[in-house]
């Protein structure tokens, strides 16, 4: 039987239809609306503005090396901060370098950022030294505080040497385009930009205001914020004019992740926390039945590695790593009177010196950490060493080995042929001489069978 509605019915289900699907058809297009929203203030900063209230600013620190964390901090503050309807995003930086893509997705996120952004290398003494030359001419507004520097952009391996051969002119090249489109980008000084790579040229604040490479000099926040407050910025191609007269700070902080991971790519933390598992794996396995150093050792050991997920590495150092410490152990068993020991320190320095020498970074292990390692490594190897071969040289004093060479004494007249008792190691034995020993002489055991001992006069 076919079933059809009578007009009636029909205009109610196209009533029904009609109510469901406005909310979803509004839905979707507001969905398709806000991944394309323009560069404009968004209504609560607007209102704010207009009303008279304080402009709200995101505030956040950087204050090391620039890694993944740091690019994902950045990442979640801008988009925190449009979501919040915030005037604009401040980052007061102090770097000494990092990982280069790491950089430039910090600078991808800065340049296609949906409100103003503010860099402010702070505070006096601080510097935005190689990634942080790209971080700071990236933002819509650069700024320093007096006694700062910026600069020094050549690209050099992980070791803080230069790279050598067709490697160095492939990054030495990459970068440089990197630097002028920042520069072209933001209207800074193109020349300039090139020498910091090339050069590795750095500057003072005052050098950079007058080069044009930055925008402001500014004591503080305070001093910072009047001096942009009415200037006109370009945000994804609009104009945009600042307002910050009046401001109410917002700071942001890293997440529990992202400080755990800003943590681990620090190459000297992630160097130490693999030592220490090295370290707690031996001592393990050494003397079983101890449980906390395994424990202890397995936890660094796997937070070491992870840091090195995000950490560019060199995987013959490495290697030489883990062949040093494999002829470290073997020292301990073999009778190499040392060769391989100091066979495996030599590898162990070299591998760690080598481990994060990469052109993908600036970042450096520092020395005083490998060699301290190393020593302690080394160390640790040969005294355990020393002590095993003493404990191999020492005479038995358990089982036939133990007794032989004891000093006694005859409880019991011993005849030749017919055997006596004798009173050795806290012990009555019974024993045979091949002389008289009436009770009460003195006796060392020579020889040990089965049960029985076989004596003689003690010549002490």
């Amino acid at each position: 039987m076919n079933f059809r509605c009578q007009p009636s019915f029909r205009r109610l289900w196209w009533s029904v239809l009609v109510l469901c699907g406005t909310p979803a058809v509004w839905g979707v297009a507001l969905a398709v609306a806000t991944k394309s929203l323009p560069a404009t203030p968004s209504p609560r900063m607007a209102t704010e503005q207009s009303q008279g209230l304080p402009a709200v600013v995101y505030a956040l620190r950087i204050d090391g090396g620039i890694n993944p964390a740091v690019a994902d901090f950045i990442r979640e503050s801008i988009q925190a901060a449009y979501q919040a309807g915030a005037a604009a995003l401040l980052i007061e930086l102090d770097t000494p370098g990092g990982l280069l893509e790491s950089t430039k997705d910090i600078v991808k996120d800065l340049l296609g950022a949906p409100l103003p952004t503010i860099v402010y290398v702070s505070p006096s003494g601080a510097g935005a030294i190689s990634a942080g030359v790209f971080v700071t001419m990236a933002a819509n507004i650069a700024a320093m505080a007096p006694g700062t520097n910026i600069g020094a952009a050549h690209p050099v391996g992980g070791g803080g040497e230069d790279i050598e051969g067709d490697m160095r002119k492939k990054v030495e090249n990459f970068v440089v385009s990197l630097s002028r489109s920042i520069a072209q980008e933001r209207g800074r000084n193109v020349e300039w930009a090139e020498k910091a790579v090339r050069e590795s040229v750095s500057i003072t604040e005052q050098e950079a205001l007058a080069l044009k490479v930055i925008d402001i000099v500014a004591l503080n926040r305070e001093d910072l914020m009047r001096q942009v407050h009415g200037r006109e910025v370009r945000v994804q191609q609009r104009p945009i004019r600042l307002e910050l007269q009046q401001v109410t700070y917002v700071e942001r902080e890293m997440r529990l992740k992202q400080k755990i991971l800003n943590v681990l790519a620090n190459p000297n933390v992630a160097y130490l926390l693999m030592m220490a598992g090295i370290l707690g794996l031996y001592v393990e396995f050494t003397h079983p039945g101890l449980f906390f150093p395994g424990v202890a050792g397995a936890i660094c050991l796997l937070l070491g590695f992870a840091a090195l997920q995000v950490l560019p590495i060199n995987y013959s150092g490495l290697a030489l790593i883990g062949l040093g410490v494999a002829l470290l152990v073997a020292e301990l068993f073999l009778p190499s009177f040392g060769t391989l020991g100091v066979g495996g320190i030599v590898a162990f320095i070299l591998g760690s010196l080598l481990l994060f020498d990469t052109a993908e970074s600036d970042l450096t292990l520092d020395p005083a950490i490998v060699y301290a390692a190393a020593g302690t490594l080394a160390t640790f190897t040969f005294v355990v060493g020393f002590l095993v071969m003493r404990t191999q040289r020492r005479r038995a004093a358990l089982g036939r080995e133990g007794l032989i060479g004891e000093i006694g004494e005859v409880r019991e007249a011993i005849e030749p042929g017919k055997p006596g008792r004798v009173f050795v190691h806290g012990e009555y034995w019974t024993a045979t001489a091949e002389e008289p020993l009436p009770p009460g002489t003195s006796v060392e055991v020579v020889d040990v069978q089965g049960l029985r001992l076989r004596v003689r006069r003690s010549k002490g």
